[in-house]
């Protein structure tokens, strides 16, 4: 089968959020099964060249015409680990991916219905006739209309269109004005069954585009696929996503092991694994040596390294993320003898500078570190270091930090919603053997709440720690990675297609 997917991210190389990831491994567990895959993204100005491999020019001049004049871009190919990849290269005067960042740019909207045009262009060029075209987000939702009303000649092997709804917040709207300079008419598709925004017919939806158009809707969680049909969660389009629910599935979200496994990661100061005893004379990766690791990195951060459980957190400082929860935690694990660090950054002023004040509050404190800017190095040590992670989101579509966390047999403390609903068990409460819960969970977004979870882990921790251990050990133990989403992406595949 050949599958096409369009994005705004991929990692290692232009990376924001999960999205990067999921476009990563999801595209290399379907290569690894045997199936032909290519990647289209913007070749923004600050790609990490240095992980592309045999870069070079495939299109030197790539024409199409775009608000009424031909524009000229240039194709750029590579392989971003053993992944075929095409780059995007506009010459337009704006410069649309020659900003030094991915997103937040006040012509949003317009540099992301460029790269959609641009990259069904491409396709067209290059003579590309997919069975899959996957579609990820609000940035490349217009590619489905698109291709239904103008390029349906790159469907001559029956093309069918997977869009992945990854985060319902970000929808992208704008006015019909600007489709209109994609070469057809805005208002066309100014109606509720379409693209208007509920309420407000003056502006269009991106994200509803997708959903309308497409053959099959995916979400990254069982439980986000239900949610976001409500209207508590729907974030305006839950009637909309209602309508349409005989095409939308959830599927949770894989984890790159290649990347994140504490028995190989070269971020760590040692290796270790779910073993409790070595399997001969040289191994020495046994779960014990994760103490060494949260030693070493406590002497790195010079925090006190007397008998205390470490709690962290890897996380954006958005408000969807739980900052207040966040900021609550801190002085929580304090009252109960704990110690805390947290990696985050953000955009956003107000946060910014409260956690900046909390950062020099705690300078000099031995229980204490707050790191304000992203840090691949330090991430990694902070899941494997820690004892306790926490995920205390206000909603969360899918989340992969839990489930790194539990690979590096750090015990996750969520919020019961979305994604994190579906991958975390809890100890206490769960009816499920004891072998398959891994975590600690509270219900609503409240400290009260939270600390229902967080002082049942201490409590834990101290008291009980062969029974602590047993919950790191069935963490690491479970399988998170990309078969099984996989698995369930080709069966909807095949779906679609007969």
């Amino acid at each position: 089968m050949h599958i096409v997917h369009v994005a705004s991210e991929l990692a290692p190389i232009a990376k924001v959020g999960g999205l990067a990831d999921v476009i990563l491994g999801l595209s290399h567990e379907l290569a690894w099964e045997g199936h032909d895959l290519d990647v289209i993204i913007p070749k923004y100005d600050i790609i990490d060249i240095e992980s592309i491999t045999d870069l070079h020019v495939d299109e030197p001049e790539l024409v199409f015409e775009y608000d009424g004049k031909e524009i000229s871009n240039t194709i750029w190919l590579g392989w971003v680990e053993n992944l075929k990849v095409y780059f995007i290269e506009t010459h337009h005067p704006k410069l649309f991916f020659n900003r030094g960042c991915i997103y937040g740019c006040e012509d949003d909207i317009e540099r992301y219905l460029y790269f959609s045009k641009a990259a069904l262009e491409l396709m067209k060029a290059r003579g590309m006739e997919p069975h899959i075209l996957h579609l990820h987000d609000w940035h490349t939702g217009m590619m489905a209309p698109l291709y239904q009303d103008v390029y349906h000649e790159l469907g001559a092997n029956g093309l069918k269109i997977a869009y992945t709804i990854h985060n319902l917040a970000y929808q992208g709207k704008c006015l019909d004005l600007d489709l209109d300079k994609l070469g057809v008419k805005g208002k066309d598709y100014a109606s509720e069954d379409k693209l208007s925004v509920p309420g407000d017919p003056t502006h269009l939806n991106l994200m509803k585009a997708g959903i309308a158009y497409a053959d099959a809707v995916t979400t990254v969680s069982k439980t986000y696929a239900k949610e976001i049909q409500t209207e508590e969660e729907g974030k305006g389009l839950g009637d909309f996503l209602k309508q349409h629910s005989d095409k939308i599935y959830g599927i949770v979200n894989g984890l790159d092991y290649a990347f994140w496994n504490p028995e190989t990661d070269p971020y760590l100061h040692a290796h270790y694994s779910s073993r409790e005893k070595p399997q001969d004379d040289n191994d020495h990766s046994t779960i014990d040596r994760k103490a060494f690791v949260k030693n070493s990195f406590r002497e790195e951060l010079m925090l006190d390294e007397r008998h205390r459980p470490l709690v962290g957190c890897v996380a954006r400082l958005v408000p969807q993320k739980g900052v207040e929860l966040m900021r609550h935690a801190l002085f929580r694990t304090l009252e109960l003898g704990g110690q805390f660090v947290l990696l985050g950054t953000t955009t956003i002023p107000r946060i910014n500078r409260e956690f900046h004040e909390l950062m020099h509050h705690f300078a000099d404190h031995p229980h204490v570190r707050l790191i304000l800017k992203h840090n691949e190095e330090t991430a990694h040590r902070i899941f494997a270091a820690s004892d306790m992670f926490i995920v205390p989101s206000i909603f969360e579509p899918c989340g992969l930090t839990q489930l790194i966390s539990m690979k590096y047999g750090t015990v996750p403390i969520v919020r019961r919603t979305g994604g994190l609903s579906d991958t975390v068990v809890d100890v206490d409460t769960s009816d499920l053997p004891f072998e398959e819960r891994n975590g600690y969970l509270f219900d609503d977004p409240t400290p009260e709440s939270f600390n229902t979870a967080l002082d049942r882990a201490f409590k834990c921790w101290f008291d009980e720690p062969m029974r602590w251990r047993e919950i790191m050990i069935n963490g690491m133990n479970m399988d998170f990675s990309w078969k099984r989403p996989v698995k369930e992406y080709l069966d909807l595949y095949e779906k679609i297609r007969s």
